[in-house]
Order: structure tokens, then C-alpha cells, then sequence
């Protein structure tokens, strides 16, 4: 008896571990705006100086690396550190760094990863939250991939690890 017990929790274990992957995996719609709109989407980005930034102000590089994130999340924790730790193979890409949260977190979050020390990346707070519902973001980091023309090439929904990243700018 014991063991058809053990047996049914572990089929129910085995069960809701299933329909919560499941569930975590659900693709974004296909009619997402990134998806049947392939420019970069026109935000406005109030910086740590007081200036805005807005995708006009994106200058001309080999790709553009939009990244949705939150300063307080591991991930995008990990993320920045992979990034800057990686800048001299990443000099052709300009990185939009995009965050709701208030003004001094969002510098803090720079200070500390090393953003503001690097001259292809910005860090903004996106106050009208545009970027997120754009992209409808369910987990952070979000980042979009632009090449030159400034056309979506590809969406990593949790993040992308850098080896990744250099494999897909190095062929596209």
C-alpha cells in the first residue's frame, strides 16, 4: 500500500510540474506587436540626467539590443555582468537597457554592473511602460535583438546567454 502511495504522489508530482512548464512556456501570440511590426518601437526613455531618450537617439550600429529588466531580478543581475564582462566582443551593439522601476534604482543597478562606465549602452526608466507592452513581457530580462536596419531579428523571452548572443550576431 505504501508503495502505490508513493507511486500516485509522485504521478501527481510528476503532473503539476508538467502543466507549470507548460504553462511558463506559453509562446507570446503570434499577432505580438515585435512580431508583425519588425521596426524598433518608438519609446522614450527618461535617463538618470534628466534627458530623455527615444529610439531616434539609437545611433547607427551593427545591431541594437533592446533589454527589458528589473533591478532587483538575479537574472538581469547575471545578464549586465555577462554583458560588460564581455563589452570588447559586443563594441558593434548598442544596448537600450529599459526599466519601470524609480529613477535611483535604475542608476543604482547602473552604477553597480558597470552600465554607465560603457559607451554603447544607455539605461533608462520607461515611464510610460511602453516597452514592456510592447514586447508583453512576462519575465525579466526581455531582450530583442535589432541588426543595422533596425528590423527585429530575434526575442529571447528569459534572457540570453552570451555565447548565444555571439553566435546569433556573428552569423546574422
Amino acid at each position: 500500500m505504501k508503495k502505490l502511495t508513493l507511486v500516485f504522489v509522485a504521478l501527481l508530482f510528476l503532473g503539476a510540474v508538467t502543466q507549470i512548464a507548460a504553462q511558463d512556456n506559453t509562446p507570446v501570440r503570434p499577432d505580438a506587436p515585435y512580431l508583425t511590426n519588425k521596426n524598433i518601437p518608438a519609446f522614450s526613455l527618461l535617463l538618470a540626467d534628466g534627458k530623455n531618450f527615444t529610439q531616434n537617439n539609437i545611433p547607427a550600429s551593427k545591431y541594437t539590443i533592446i533589454i527589458y529588466f528589473s533591478p532587483d531580478c538575479g537574472h538581469c543581475q547575471h545578464e549586465a555582468t555577462e554583458m560588460v564582462k564581455n563589452i570588447d566582443s559586443l563594441k558593434h551593439v548598442y544596448f537600450v537597457w529599459a526599466g519601470s522601476r524609480s529613477m535611483p534604482e535604475l542608476k543604482a543597478f547602473s552604477e553597480k554592473y558597470g552600465l554607465i562606465g560603457c559607451p554603447n549602452m544607455v539605461c533608462g526608466q520607461d515611464q510610460q511602460y511602453s516597452i514592456p507592452s510592447y514586447y508583453q513581457v512576462k519575465y525579466t530580462p526581455f531582450v530583442a535583438v535589432y541588426d543595422n536596419r533596425k528590423q527585429f531579428v530575434k526575442a529571447y523571452e528569459m534572457g540570453v546567454e552570451i555565447p548565444e548572443l555571439l553566435k546569433l550576431i556573428g552569423t546574422h
